[in-house]
């Protein structure tokens, strides 16, 4: 079954390149459709983060890559297969971020922490339940801690 979707909603502003590292300044804002009635994000405002689905748009199919591989092509880590990555590289080129939600402003969601640049088709989005957050003891490997200590870290001029 195919699915069929359309973008709710784009990226302005924050970032305009895609960086492995540094998001954690990064301000930006996500532009709901403007044929959406404002009822859309009544109550929005009381929640602190949201879950957002977007497109690794500035990607190509030629990009997915259904293999091991190391992360960031650093052999220091063992290879891992498409779907133990979080990158563009998966066969639907689809992500998953979490940002602080700071401010609502009619069809204008300001955020932080969203990793996605500016432009991005946003796809989803909804307002985090710390009830239907991970359950139990949550685990991984080491390398997502040694390959993602920068990722939230606020750059240095």
């Amino acid at each position: 079954m195919t699915l069929h979707i359309e973008p709710i909603g784009i990226v302005v502003g924050g970032r305009h390149e895609v960086a492995d590292d540094y998001w954690g300044d990064v301000h930006s804002l996500i532009r709901l459709d403007p044929t959406f009635p404002l009822a859309v994000v009544k109550g929005l405002e009381e929640f602190s983060h949201l879950i957002v689905t977007w497109h690794f748009s500035l990607s190509s199919p030629e990009d997915v890559a259904l293999h091991a591989r190391s992360p960031r092509n650093d052999p220091r880590w063992e290879p891992s297969g498409t779907f133990a990555h979080r990158n563009h590289r998966r066969p639907n080129q689809l992500a998953t971020s979490f940002p602080q939600l700071l401010k609502v402003n009619g069809l204008d969601l300001h955020v932080t922490g969203l990793d996605a640049v500016d432009g991005t088709p946003i796809y989803d989005l909804a307002p985090y339940f710390q009830e239907m957050g991970p359950r139990g003891e949550v685990r991984e490997p080491g390398w997502p801690g040694e390959l993602l200590k920068d990722y939230w870290a606020v750059e240095r001029s």
